[in-house]
Protein backbone atom coordinates (compact mmCIF):
# COMPACT_ATOMS: atom_id res chain seq x y z
CA UNK A 1 0.00 0.00 0.00
CA UNK A 2 1.49 3.58 -1.07
CA UNK A 3 1.17 5.35 2.14
CA UNK A 4 2.06 9.20 3.10
CA UNK A 5 4.62 7.43 5.77
CA UNK A 6 6.74 4.68 4.47
CA UNK A 7 5.12 1.18 3.68
CA UNK A 8 7.18 -1.64 5.33
CA UNK A 9 5.77 -3.04 8.38
CA UNK A 10 8.13 -1.53 11.39
CA UNK A 11 7.07 2.16 10.16
CA UNK A 12 3.44 0.90 9.80
CA UNK A 13 2.91 0.35 13.34
CA UNK A 14 4.65 3.05 14.42
CA UNK A 15 2.39 5.21 12.42
CA UNK A 16 -0.88 3.15 14.10
CA UNK A 17 0.32 3.86 17.48
CA UNK A 18 0.34 7.28 17.05
CA UNK A 19 -2.28 7.84 16.01
CA UNK A 20 -4.07 5.47 18.79
CA UNK A 21 -1.46 7.43 21.04
CA UNK A 22 -3.74 11.02 19.97
CA UNK A 23 -6.92 9.51 20.37
CA UNK A 24 -6.24 8.04 23.74
CA UNK A 25 -4.49 11.95 24.41
CA UNK A 26 -7.98 13.57 23.04
CA UNK A 27 -10.21 11.17 24.93
CA UNK A 28 -8.43 11.98 28.00
CA UNK A 29 -8.25 15.58 27.72
CA UNK A 30 -12.21 15.65 27.26
CA UNK A 31 -12.76 13.79 30.04
CA UNK A 32 -10.37 16.28 32.22
CA UNK A 33 -11.94 19.63 30.42
CA UNK A 34 -15.70 18.66 31.17
CA UNK A 35 -15.98 22.07 33.58
CA UNK A 36 -15.53 25.49 32.37
CA UNK A 37 -12.28 27.01 32.59
CA UNK A 38 -14.04 30.21 33.12
CA UNK A 39 -16.75 29.98 36.18
CA UNK A 40 -20.50 29.14 35.33
CA UNK A 41 -21.28 27.65 31.69
CA UNK A 42 -22.39 29.89 29.36
CA UNK A 43 -25.79 29.73 27.18
CA UNK A 44 -24.20 30.03 23.35
CA UNK A 45 -26.40 30.76 20.44
CA UNK A 46 -24.71 29.56 17.27
CA UNK A 47 -26.48 30.81 13.92
CA UNK A 48 -25.35 29.38 11.01
CA UNK A 49 -27.28 29.13 7.43
CA UNK A 50 -26.80 25.72 6.53
CA UNK A 51 -26.32 22.43 9.22
CA UNK A 52 -26.08 18.60 9.44
CA UNK A 53 -26.75 16.55 7.72
CA UNK A 54 -26.80 19.14 4.81
CA UNK A 55 -22.68 18.49 4.11
CA UNK A 56 -22.68 19.28 0.55
CA UNK A 57 -21.68 22.80 1.91
CA UNK A 58 -18.29 22.03 2.66
CA UNK A 59 -16.10 23.20 5.77
CA UNK A 60 -17.93 25.34 8.04
CA UNK A 61 -20.84 23.02 8.69
CA UNK A 62 -17.99 20.15 9.88
CA UNK A 63 -16.29 23.00 11.74
CA UNK A 64 -19.43 24.84 13.31
CA UNK A 65 -20.62 21.46 14.75
CA UNK A 66 -17.77 20.19 16.23
CA UNK A 67 -16.93 23.43 17.71
CA UNK A 68 -20.30 23.51 19.17
CA UNK A 69 -19.89 19.79 20.82
CA UNK A 70 -16.85 20.51 22.31
CA UNK A 71 -18.58 23.47 24.01
CA UNK A 72 -21.08 21.07 25.01
CA UNK A 73 -19.04 18.62 26.65
CA UNK A 74 -17.42 21.19 28.45
CA UNK A 75 -20.12 21.98 30.57
CA UNK A 76 -21.90 25.13 28.23
CA UNK A 77 -25.39 24.45 26.91
CA UNK A 78 -25.17 25.16 23.28
CA UNK A 79 -28.33 26.13 20.76
CA UNK A 80 -27.61 26.06 16.97
CA UNK A 81 -30.40 27.88 14.91
CA UNK A 82 -30.19 26.81 10.92
CA UNK A 83 -31.97 26.13 8.23
CA UNK A 84 -33.63 23.17 6.42
CA UNK A 85 -32.18 23.67 3.19
CA UNK A 86 -30.29 20.76 1.57
CA UNK A 87 -29.30 22.35 -2.37
CA UNK A 88 -32.27 21.85 -3.98
CA UNK A 89 -34.01 19.99 -1.70
CA UNK A 90 -35.04 20.00 2.09
CA UNK A 91 -33.82 17.90 5.07
CA UNK A 92 -35.86 15.66 6.57
CA UNK A 93 -35.53 17.07 10.70
CA UNK A 94 -38.10 17.83 12.61
CA UNK A 95 -39.08 21.62 12.23
CA UNK A 96 -41.31 21.87 15.55
CA UNK A 97 -38.73 20.92 18.18
CA UNK A 98 -34.63 21.08 18.29
CA UNK A 99 -32.82 17.70 17.53
CA UNK A 100 -30.08 16.89 20.16
CA UNK A 101 -27.01 16.24 18.46
CA UNK A 102 -23.84 15.39 20.41
CA UNK A 103 -25.03 16.98 23.17
CA UNK A 104 -26.19 20.34 20.58
CA UNK A 105 -29.42 21.47 20.49
CA UNK A 106 -29.95 22.18 16.65
CA UNK A 107 -33.01 24.02 15.93
CA UNK A 108 -33.97 23.99 12.07
CA UNK A 109 -36.10 26.30 10.47
CA UNK A 110 -38.43 26.75 6.86
CA UNK A 111 -36.98 28.64 4.16
CA UNK A 112 -40.71 29.77 2.00
CA UNK A 113 -38.45 31.69 -0.51
CA UNK A 114 -35.73 33.77 -1.09
CA UNK A 115 -33.98 30.48 -0.86
CA UNK A 116 -30.43 31.87 -1.96
CA UNK A 117 -30.47 34.17 1.03
CA UNK A 118 -32.23 31.16 3.63
CA UNK A 119 -34.70 33.79 4.41
CA UNK A 120 -36.59 32.16 7.47
CA UNK A 121 -39.82 34.21 9.14
CA UNK A 122 -40.03 31.28 11.44
CA UNK A 123 -36.28 31.81 12.94
CA UNK A 124 -36.65 35.48 12.65
CA UNK A 125 -39.59 34.74 14.59
CA UNK A 126 -37.45 32.48 17.24
CA UNK A 127 -34.78 35.07 16.94
CA UNK A 128 -36.77 37.75 18.46
CA UNK A 129 -38.46 36.01 21.41
CA UNK A 130 -35.09 33.90 22.49
CA UNK A 131 -31.96 35.60 22.17
CA UNK A 132 -32.20 37.96 25.01
CA UNK A 133 -32.03 34.38 26.93
CA UNK A 134 -28.38 33.58 25.92
CA UNK A 135 -24.76 35.26 26.94
CA UNK A 136 -23.59 35.19 23.86
CA UNK A 137 -24.63 35.00 20.03
CA UNK A 138 -21.82 33.28 17.37
CA UNK A 139 -22.70 33.73 13.49
CA UNK A 140 -21.22 32.05 10.66
CA UNK A 141 -21.05 33.21 7.29
CA UNK A 142 -21.89 36.86 5.72
CA UNK A 143 -23.93 37.96 3.03
CA UNK A 144 -26.84 35.40 4.17
CA UNK A 145 -29.98 36.40 5.69
CA UNK A 146 -29.67 34.28 9.14
CA UNK A 147 -26.61 35.49 10.30
CA UNK A 148 -27.65 39.37 9.35
CA UNK A 149 -30.98 38.17 11.04
CA UNK A 150 -29.15 36.97 14.30
CA UNK A 151 -26.57 40.05 14.82
CA UNK A 152 -29.59 43.07 14.37
CA UNK A 153 -31.32 40.75 17.11
CA UNK A 154 -28.48 40.38 19.28
CA UNK A 155 -27.73 43.99 18.88
CA UNK A 156 -31.52 45.07 20.03
CA UNK A 157 -31.66 42.63 22.90
CA UNK A 158 -28.33 43.90 24.09
CA UNK A 159 -26.30 40.68 23.66
CA UNK A 160 -22.93 40.47 22.72
CA UNK A 161 -22.65 38.35 19.43
CA UNK A 162 -19.38 37.71 17.29
CA UNK A 163 -19.06 37.22 13.73
CA UNK A 164 -17.55 34.20 11.91
CA UNK A 165 -17.25 35.39 8.02
CA UNK A 166 -15.88 32.31 7.31
CA UNK A 167 -13.55 33.17 4.54
CA UNK A 168 -16.58 35.29 2.65
CA UNK A 169 -14.73 38.26 3.56
CA UNK A 170 -11.44 37.71 2.08
CA UNK A 171 -10.04 39.71 -1.14
CA UNK A 172 -9.46 36.88 -4.20
CA UNK A 173 -13.28 36.08 -3.54
CA UNK A 174 -14.76 39.18 -3.49
CA UNK A 175 -12.36 40.10 -6.97
CA UNK A 176 -13.56 37.08 -8.46
CA UNK A 177 -17.45 36.88 -7.73
CA UNK A 178 -19.77 39.29 -8.14
CA UNK A 179 -17.30 41.84 -7.04
CA UNK A 180 -19.63 45.34 -7.79
CA UNK A 181 -23.08 43.57 -5.54
CA UNK A 182 -20.66 41.87 -3.20
CA UNK A 183 -18.74 45.45 -1.92
CA UNK A 184 -22.13 47.45 -2.10
CA UNK A 185 -23.33 44.91 0.02
CA UNK A 186 -20.49 45.09 2.45
CA UNK A 187 -20.45 48.96 2.77
CA UNK A 188 -24.33 48.76 3.46
CA UNK A 189 -25.07 45.81 5.34
CA UNK A 190 -22.27 43.80 6.82
CA UNK A 191 -19.74 47.30 7.56
CA UNK A 192 -21.96 48.64 10.46
CA UNK A 193 -23.06 44.64 11.80
CA UNK A 194 -18.93 43.92 12.27
CA UNK A 195 -18.17 47.24 13.55
CA UNK A 196 -20.89 46.66 16.25
CA UNK A 197 -19.91 42.97 17.02
CA UNK A 198 -18.00 42.25 20.38
CA UNK A 199 -15.62 40.39 17.73
CA UNK A 200 -14.61 39.20 14.45
CA UNK A 201 -13.67 35.51 14.89
CA UNK A 202 -11.14 34.08 11.94
CA UNK A 203 -9.40 31.08 11.21
CA UNK A 204 -5.73 32.93 9.95
CA UNK A 205 -4.08 35.98 9.42
CA UNK A 206 -4.40 35.56 6.11
CA UNK A 207 -7.94 36.34 6.57
CA UNK A 208 -7.60 38.47 8.87
CA UNK A 209 -5.35 40.95 6.95
CA UNK A 210 -7.75 40.92 4.15
CA UNK A 211 -10.70 41.97 6.75
CA UNK A 212 -8.36 45.10 7.55
CA UNK A 213 -7.47 45.97 4.01
CA UNK A 214 -11.41 46.54 3.78
CA UNK A 215 -10.43 49.98 5.64
CA UNK A 216 -13.69 50.34 7.88
CA UNK A 217 -14.00 50.61 11.31
CA UNK A 218 -14.65 46.58 13.24
CA UNK A 219 -14.69 45.05 16.34
CA UNK A 220 -11.20 43.05 17.89
CA UNK A 221 -10.08 40.53 15.50
CA UNK A 222 -9.65 36.92 17.12
CA UNK A 223 -7.32 34.51 15.07
CA UNK A 224 -8.88 30.85 17.01
CA UNK A 225 -7.76 28.12 13.80
CA UNK A 226 -10.54 24.96 13.30
CA UNK A 227 -9.45 22.26 14.90
CA UNK A 228 -9.29 18.30 13.78
CA UNK A 229 -11.54 15.67 15.41
CA UNK A 230 -9.96 12.02 14.86
CA UNK A 231 -12.37 9.15 14.19
CA UNK A 232 -14.19 7.27 16.52
CA UNK A 233 -14.10 3.60 13.81
CA UNK A 234 -12.21 4.02 9.99
CA UNK A 235 -11.72 1.02 7.51
CA UNK A 236 -9.02 0.68 5.33
CA UNK A 237 -8.32 1.90 1.94
CA UNK A 238 -9.70 -1.62 0.40
CA UNK A 239 -12.55 -2.31 2.50
CA UNK A 240 -14.73 0.44 0.99
CA UNK A 241 -15.66 2.15 -1.98
CA UNK A 242 -12.67 3.20 -3.51
CA UNK A 243 -10.30 -0.05 -3.36
CA UNK A 244 -9.67 0.17 -6.97
CA UNK A 245 -7.77 3.41 -6.96
CA UNK A 246 -4.73 3.16 -8.63
CA UNK A 247 -1.24 3.75 -6.77
CA UNK A 248 0.62 5.32 -5.99
CA UNK A 249 -1.66 8.48 -5.69
CA UNK A 250 -1.52 12.24 -4.60
CA UNK A 251 -4.85 13.25 -3.41
CA UNK A 252 -7.12 16.27 -3.54
CA UNK A 253 -10.17 16.48 -1.70
CA UNK A 254 -12.57 19.01 -1.06
CA UNK A 255 -15.25 20.97 -2.89
CA UNK A 256 -15.02 21.39 -6.78
CA UNK A 257 -14.77 24.86 -6.83
CA UNK A 258 -12.44 27.52 -9.10
CA UNK A 259 -11.52 28.63 -5.55
CA UNK A 260 -9.52 25.54 -4.76
CA UNK A 261 -7.40 25.86 -7.79
CA UNK A 262 -7.86 22.90 -9.45
CA UNK A 263 -7.16 23.99 -12.80
CA UNK A 264 -3.61 24.77 -12.15
CA UNK A 265 -3.42 21.34 -10.63
CA UNK A 266 -5.00 19.64 -13.63
CA UNK A 267 -2.72 21.71 -15.36
CA UNK A 268 0.62 20.55 -12.91
CA UNK A 269 -0.29 17.34 -13.53
CA UNK A 270 0.84 17.56 -16.93
CA UNK A 271 4.72 17.66 -15.47
CA UNK A 272 4.00 14.77 -13.45
CA UNK A 273 5.02 11.72 -15.18
CA UNK A 274 4.83 8.70 -12.37
CA UNK A 275 1.95 9.93 -9.75
CA UNK A 276 -1.98 9.21 -9.86
CA UNK A 277 -4.32 12.87 -9.13
CA UNK A 278 -7.36 11.28 -7.52
CA UNK A 279 -9.46 14.20 -7.56
CA UNK A 280 -12.55 13.68 -4.86
CA UNK A 281 -16.00 15.83 -3.93
CA UNK A 282 -18.80 17.08 -4.70
CA UNK A 283 -19.46 19.70 -6.96
CA UNK A 284 -22.38 22.09 -6.42
CA UNK A 285 -20.80 24.55 -9.25
CA UNK A 286 -21.30 22.57 -12.04
CA UNK A 287 -17.03 22.84 -12.51
CA UNK A 288 -16.23 19.36 -12.80
CA UNK A 289 -17.19 18.78 -16.19
CA UNK A 290 -15.15 21.61 -17.60
CA UNK A 291 -11.75 20.23 -15.39
CA UNK A 292 -12.35 16.63 -16.83
CA UNK A 293 -12.40 18.38 -20.32
CA UNK A 294 -8.95 20.34 -19.89
CA UNK A 295 -7.74 16.91 -18.40
CA UNK A 296 -8.33 14.73 -21.40
CA UNK A 297 -7.17 18.10 -24.04
CA UNK A 298 -3.93 17.37 -21.81
CA UNK A 299 -3.72 13.96 -22.59
CA UNK A 300 -4.29 13.19 -18.71
CA UNK A 301 -7.20 10.69 -18.32
CA UNK A 302 -5.39 7.60 -17.96
CA UNK A 303 -3.56 9.39 -14.42
CA UNK A 304 -6.41 12.08 -13.05
CA UNK A 305 -9.10 10.70 -11.56
CA UNK A 306 -12.57 12.26 -10.67
CA UNK A 307 -14.26 9.95 -8.00
CA UNK A 308 -17.06 12.09 -6.63
CA UNK A 309 -18.43 13.05 -3.06
CA UNK A 310 -16.78 10.83 -0.57
CA UNK A 311 -18.62 10.44 3.16
CA UNK A 312 -17.17 11.11 6.04
CA UNK A 313 -17.03 7.28 6.81
CA UNK A 314 -14.52 6.27 4.13
CA UNK A 315 -12.30 9.74 3.41
CA UNK A 316 -10.00 8.83 6.11
CA UNK A 317 -9.21 5.50 4.70
CA UNK A 318 -8.28 7.87 1.29
CA UNK A 319 -5.93 10.53 3.01
CA UNK A 320 -4.33 7.12 4.98
CA UNK A 321 -3.47 5.90 1.69
CA UNK A 322 -1.93 9.10 -0.25
CA UNK A 323 1.21 9.62 -0.73
CA UNK A 324 0.92 13.21 -0.45
CA UNK A 325 -2.45 16.18 -0.25
CA UNK A 326 -3.04 19.12 -1.87
CA UNK A 327 -4.44 21.97 -1.63
CA UNK A 328 -3.43 24.79 -3.89
CA UNK A 329 -6.61 26.77 -3.90
CA UNK A 330 -6.80 30.74 -4.90
CA UNK A 331 -8.49 31.59 -1.70
CA UNK A 332 -8.81 29.56 1.70
CA UNK A 333 -9.53 31.09 4.70
CA UNK A 334 -8.33 27.69 6.87
CA UNK A 335 -8.71 24.73 5.19
CA UNK A 336 -10.45 21.70 7.33
CA UNK A 337 -9.09 19.32 5.20
CA UNK A 338 -5.47 20.00 5.33
CA UNK A 339 -5.83 19.59 8.86
CA UNK A 340 -7.63 16.04 8.73
CA UNK A 341 -4.81 14.82 5.91
CA UNK A 342 -2.38 15.84 9.11
CA UNK A 343 -4.15 14.04 11.63
CA UNK A 344 -3.70 10.73 9.35
CA UNK A 345 0.44 11.09 8.85
CA UNK A 346 -0.13 12.81 5.38
CA UNK A 347 2.29 15.42 3.95
CA UNK A 348 0.98 17.75 2.13
CA UNK A 349 1.44 20.42 -0.35
CA UNK A 350 -0.70 24.10 -0.38
CA UNK A 351 -0.60 27.51 -1.74
CA UNK A 352 0.00 30.08 0.04
CA UNK A 353 -3.32 31.57 -0.23
CA UNK A 354 -4.52 29.06 2.53
CA UNK A 355 -4.76 29.65 5.65
CA UNK A 356 -3.45 26.92 7.51
CA UNK A 357 -0.23 27.14 5.26
CA UNK A 358 1.04 28.79 8.34
CA UNK A 359 0.92 26.13 10.82
CA UNK A 360 2.09 23.92 7.69
CA UNK A 361 5.23 25.73 7.38
CA UNK A 362 6.15 26.73 10.57
CA UNK A 363 5.70 22.76 11.80
CA UNK A 364 7.15 21.45 9.03
CA UNK A 365 4.41 19.66 8.14
CA UNK A 366 4.59 19.73 4.56
CA UNK A 367 5.48 22.48 1.68
CA UNK A 368 3.96 25.94 1.09
CA UNK A 369 4.20 26.96 -2.59
CA UNK A 370 2.64 29.27 -4.99
CA UNK A 371 0.15 27.40 -7.49
CA UNK A 372 1.73 27.98 -11.01
CA UNK A 373 1.36 25.21 -12.28
CA UNK A 374 5.17 24.10 -13.30
CA UNK A 375 5.67 25.22 -9.54
CA UNK A 376 3.32 23.07 -8.17
CA UNK A 377 4.69 19.81 -10.03
CA UNK A 378 8.24 20.49 -9.63
CA UNK A 379 7.57 20.44 -5.28
CA UNK A 380 5.06 17.29 -6.37
CA UNK A 381 8.12 15.73 -7.97
CA UNK A 382 10.54 16.39 -5.02
CA UNK A 383 7.95 14.91 -2.54
CA UNK A 384 7.36 12.00 -4.19
CA UNK A 385 10.99 10.98 -5.13
CA UNK A 386 11.50 11.46 -1.34
CA UNK A 387 10.40 8.65 1.00
CA UNK A 388 12.28 10.27 4.28
CA UNK A 389 11.04 13.46 3.74
CA UNK A 390 7.13 12.23 3.40
CA UNK A 391 8.03 9.98 6.60
CA UNK A 392 8.75 13.28 8.59
CA UNK A 393 6.20 15.65 7.34
CA UNK A 394 3.43 12.91 7.90
CA UNK A 395 4.95 12.62 11.70
CA UNK A 396 5.56 16.14 11.84
CA UNK A 397 1.73 16.59 11.29
CA UNK A 398 0.17 14.33 13.32
CA UNK A 399 1.88 16.11 16.09
CA UNK A 400 0.82 19.71 14.96
CA UNK A 401 -2.37 18.47 15.15
CA UNK A 402 -2.24 16.83 18.17
CA UNK A 403 -0.94 19.69 19.88
CA UNK A 404 -2.02 22.95 18.22
CA UNK A 405 -5.62 21.47 16.79
CA UNK A 406 -7.53 19.36 18.76
CA UNK A 407 -11.29 20.71 19.53
CA UNK A 408 -10.87 20.57 23.10
CA UNK A 409 -8.05 23.26 22.61
CA UNK A 410 -9.95 25.45 20.12
CA UNK A 411 -13.27 25.45 22.16
CA UNK A 412 -11.28 26.27 25.11
CA UNK A 413 -9.90 29.51 23.60
CA UNK A 414 -13.62 30.69 22.14
CA UNK A 415 -14.68 30.06 25.44
CA UNK A 416 -12.69 32.65 26.71
CA UNK A 417 -13.28 34.90 24.07
CA UNK A 418 -17.12 34.41 24.82
CA UNK A 419 -16.75 35.25 28.86
CA UNK A 420 -14.59 38.50 27.23
CA UNK A 421 -17.51 39.83 24.93
CA UNK A 422 -19.92 38.80 27.45
CA UNK A 423 -17.76 41.11 29.97
CA UNK A 424 -17.27 43.46 27.31
CA UNK A 425 -13.63 43.12 27.12
CA UNK A 426 -13.16 42.73 23.62
CA UNK A 427 -11.93 46.36 22.11
CA UNK A 428 -13.66 47.80 19.37
CA UNK A 429 -12.62 50.53 17.55
CA UNK A 430 -15.97 51.67 17.38
CA UNK A 431 -18.00 52.87 20.55
CA UNK A 432 -21.18 50.54 20.78
CA UNK A 433 -24.51 51.46 22.03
Amino acid sequence: MSSSCPDDDVLMMMRIDAKLNFADAEAVDSRASLAPLTGAPLRILQVVPTYYPAVRYGGPIRSVHALSAALARRGHEVHVYTTNVDGPSNLAVPLDRPTLMDGVSVHYYRVPALRRLYWSPSMGDALRRTVANFDIVHTHSIYLWPTMAAANAAQRSGVPYLMSPRGMLMSEGIRRKNHRIKSAWIKLVEAPLLAHAAGIHVTADLEADDIRTLGFPTAEVLNIPNGVEFPDRRGSLREGPFAQVPQPYALFLSRISWKKGLDRLIDAWQWVPDLHLIVAGNDEEGYAPKLQERARALGLNDRIHFVGPVSDEHKWALYESAEMFILPSYTENFGNVVAEAMAMCCPVIVSDAVGIAAIVRTTEAGIVTSGEPRTLAEEVRKLHANLEQRRIMGRNGLQAVKHKLSWNAVAERMELAYVRAAHGSLHSSVRRA
